[in-house]
């Protein structure tokens, strides 16, 4: 039965999860025209760029546990279909209240990613799951679709039918993914919630949960931030600015299998330690590179390339964590990456409207990869202190 539906839970898991991330970067690339619209302040359009980012980390981590126990592919199709209410209402508000409030249920579609990995990994054997979930995270493609079609369908048609069609679209995914996968067998003996979170016990799940604050955080920091750098650093339109950073995107989303190749092959800690050298050396670069759009853009480059190694080399070893509790790790180590991605935002918008640069931003980028870096090289010696004996 793996064989018969393998493919499937593959290639369609990663199509709704791309369908669910375009509306989970719903918000970013027309943050400048709402802003526009509703009169709001920067820290105001920050919060609703970063608002659906919250829910859909937090609700990660109960999503990878109902995915263990109840089935993927019943609860990716109920997270799909919930998308609808929050898209109708928002068509209609006009009030930044309650399209704040839409915002934050919308945030839901983030919540599929741990629903989407934790149903494919069972379809895999282990040698090969580093590799399959950096295919499986092609779904973060739906950011790039976002920033590229959702300008075009604002200027043609207005805000209210962005979301109007995107409520359409997810009702069509929904169906095609229901009618054309398949769930495998439930353990005999479901775990509770409070079994699967026993995993909170083991110093890899916090590990890698912050590594992936760092790795996830930061392409969805940047995705979802970057349109309003491009505009507001190098007076770029909003339809120039999203498709640079639907560049981005696919950049950061393509290479991300690669990475979990290369965790495959070389281990995982390598290709980190590589990472988070890299990203201290960019972060640093960006601090003085605000000026100079080449220089800005190259570097951005580079950072997505790096930042799609290291999701996938992370998510190499969430199934190695504690077998039989995929989703929970998942979950959790999602969830921390989402989280990652929610505080930039708001932290950029404040120290621009503070200190009128986003250059301290960078520099507490820098930072935190150095503690990534150091926290990667300490695991890696307790390994190896852990693997001496029985050598």
């Amino acid at each position: 039965m793996r064989q018969n539906g393998s493919a499937n839970a593959l290639t369609l898991s990663t199509m709704a999860m791309t369908a669910s991330f375009v509306i989970w970067s719903v918000f970013s690339p027309i943050a400048g025209p709402i802003q526009e619209l509703f009169q709001i302040t920067n820290i105001e359009k920050s919060i609703l760029i970063a608002t659906p980012v919250l829910l859909g980390s937090i609700m990660r981590i109960p999503m990878g546990v109902y995915t263990d126990r109840y089935g993927g592919r019943r609860i990716f199709a109920l997270a799909m279909l919930f998308l609808v209410l929050p898209l109708l209402l928002a068509g209609w508000t006009q009030s930044y209240g309650v399209l704040l409030l839409c915002a934050l249920f919308i945030g839901m579609a983030g919540s599929t990613f741990a629903v989407s990995l934790a149903y494919v990994s069972r379809w895999f054997p282990a040698e090969r799951q580093g590799l399959v979930l950096g295919l499986a995270g092609l779904g973060n493609l739906g950011g790039a679709c976002a920033n590229a079609v959702v300008p075009v369908v604002y200027n043609r048609f207005g805000l209210s039918w962005v979301f109007w069609g995107l409520a359409f679209m997810i009702v069509i995914v929904t169906i095609i993914f229901w009618i054309g996968t398949k769930e495998l067998p439930a353990p005999a003996k479901p775990k509770t919630v409070l079994q699967s979170m026993e995993v909170l016990k083991y110093k890899p799940t916090w590990y890698l949960s912050v590594f992936y604050f760092l790795t996830f955080g930061g392409f969805v920091a940047f995705s979802s931030y970057l349109p309003t750098f491009l505009k507001e650093l190098f007076h770029l339109t909003a339809t120039d600015a999203g498709l640079k950073t639907a560049g981005f995107v696919v950049i950061a989303t393509l290479i991300r299998p690669f990475g979990g190749y290369l965790a495959d092959r070389f281990g995982s800690q390598r290709v980190l330690a590589v990472v988070f050298s890299g990203v201290v050396l960019c972060s640093l670069c960006m601090t003085v590179t605000v000026d100079s759009f080449e220089l800005f853009i190259m570097t951005c480059i580079v950072v997505s390339a790096l930042l799609g190694l290291g999701n996938g080399a992370v998510f190499k070893m969430v199934p190695e964590v504690s077998i039989g509790n995929t989703g929970a790790v998942t979950g959790i180590v999602g969830a921390a990456g989402g989280v990652g991605g929610f505080f930039p935002p708001i932290v950029l918008g404040m120290m621009k409207d503070w200190f009128g640069s986003y250059s301290l931003g960078f520099v507490l980028l820098t930072l935190f990869a150095c503690v990534c870096l150091w926290m990667n090289y300490a695991a890696k010696r307790m390994r190896q202190v852990k693997q001496a004996p029985a050598a």
